[in-house]
């Protein structure tokens, strides 16, 4: 008997007949044995149409408000996920994040949780029940809903997770697993069996969307293993933990991409110490998450500073900007929006020397060029033209060898003959 914890993200439960299809599978689920708890989004685009509504009414809402509109597209949802185990003849209870004792900090619309206390969800298991918890929201400790940002569902799955002890978190989506490039992108990509949190991290990080990058780190720092399957079908999908370090690591994982970006660019800022503090503690006290940053030269004095952030913090970006340009006297600033960011992860960079060379001679060969380039360890990220993003993705997949075909065509017998 296992202890799970199942994420149905929107698409998931999108409608009457799909909540019902997620009620019989958790049903199936507890009669083979298992104690489970199930963490669902909003249903389908609920969470887009309340984000429209807010944006008919004013184009700067307050975030608590915000909180306050968006917390209600999972209440739904858990409330007729549990009539439908009612309706099998099943025990199931909902609880919003606040009654979990999900609590958070104040950061509205991107919260990062501080505590689970889940005794109410020990007590409902321990009842025979099966347990249903609404994802993206939380508490701030004096009371005020919070939610988590996009794909904050992940992480509440991963915290309930590691709050109550659970022996697997599967995160079941439209997807049948992590793969080496968007399926929607490369025909021809493979789903993996194994990624290691490191390797997820950085892959979440650039793009990969099956999984929220908070959501990982969550799991790595309490040792929650993921397995990252389907919701339509009981295909084994791809697990996410610790990989063992005397493993052989594939050199390249994936190609992932990112659209959601923008560049923001300061111009003619002053090149003296503790100017670039300056700019970055504006971007933070904005709560605008920053990702890549450049530092042109300096020329008489002047230099340009440029930072990619995520869309949604575009509004608050700017208005930091222009701070920052009075305070510091700088010429002036622009957005970008067009670019996009495609980046190549795999563990096996860090004892495979080359890897970047290879990544930029195959994107020249491309006519792509290159903005922005960033790397870790095991990962090498370049920002450009976003009209070029998928012919840079496909071309890098082929390059490392990550298609389908080359795959099949290296474990095939002729080609194990020949070696």
């Amino acid at each position: 008997m296992a202890l799970v914890v199942c994420k149905f993200g929107g698409t998931s439960v999108g409608g009457t007949e799909r909540l019902r299809a997620v009620a019989q599978r958790l049903v199936d689920r507890k009669l083979s044995g298992d104690r489970v708890v199930a963490v669902v989004s909003a249903m389908g685009d609920v969470t887009d149409e309340l984000v429209a509504l807010a944006q008919d009414v004013t184009h700067d809402p307050p975030e608590r408000e915000m909180d306050m509109l968006l917390a209600t597209g999972e209440q739904v949802t858990i409330a007729l996920l549990a009539m439908a185990i009612h309706a099998l003849g099943h025990k199931a209870i909902s609880f919003t994040g606040p009654q979990v004792g999900i609590v958070t900090d104040s950061g509205h619309t991107k919260a990062k949780i501080q505590e689970v206390r889940a005794d109410c969800v020990n007590d409902a298991l321990d009842a025979g029940m099966i347990v249903i918890v609404a994802g993206f929201q939380g508490v701030t400790p004096d009371g005020q809903i919070t939610t988590l940002g996009r794909g904050g569902s992940d992480t509440t799955a991963i915290a309930v997770a590691a709050g109550i002890g659970a022996d697997v978190c599967e995160i079941l989506t439209d997807v049948d697993g992590i793969y080496t490039a968007d399926p929607r992108v490369v025909s021809v990509a493979r789903k993996l069996d194994v990624v290691s949190y490191e390797e997820m991290l950085e892959m979440a990080a650039t793009g990969a969307k099956v999984l929220q990058l908070r959501a990982v780190e969550f799991a790595r720092n309490h040792g929650v293993v993921i397995h990252c399957r389907s919701s339509f079908n009981d295909m084994p999908g791809t697990i996410v933990r610790e990989v063992d370090g005397s493993m052989e690591q594939a050199i390249i994982s994936g190609v992932t991409h990112d659209t959601s970006e923008a560049k923001v660019t300061i111009r003619d800022v002053p090149d003296l110490p503790g100017v670039a503090a300056i700019v970055f503690a504006r971007m933070a006290d904005a709560n605008v998450n920053v990702d890549m940053i450049v530092q042109n030269v300096s020329e008489q004095g002047m230099t340009d500073i440029s930072f990619t952030t995520p869309k949604e913090d575009l509004v608050r970006a700017k208005h930091a900007a222009a701070e920052v340009v009075s305070e510091l006297g700088a010429r002036h600033w622009f957005v970008d929006e067009s670019i996009a960011k495609v980046s190549l992860v795999g563990a096996g960079m860090k004892t495979h020397p080359g890897m970047a060379a290879k990544m930029f001679r195959t994107l020249a060969d491309a006519d792509v060029n290159l903005d922005m380039i960033s790397t870790s360890s095991i990962r090498v990220s370049c920002v450009i033209d976003g009209d070029q993003v998928e012919r840079a993705v496909r071309a890098l997949h082929t390059s490392f060898g990550l298609d389908e075909d080359a795959v099949k065509a290296e474990t095939s017998p002729a080609f194990l003959e020949g070696a």
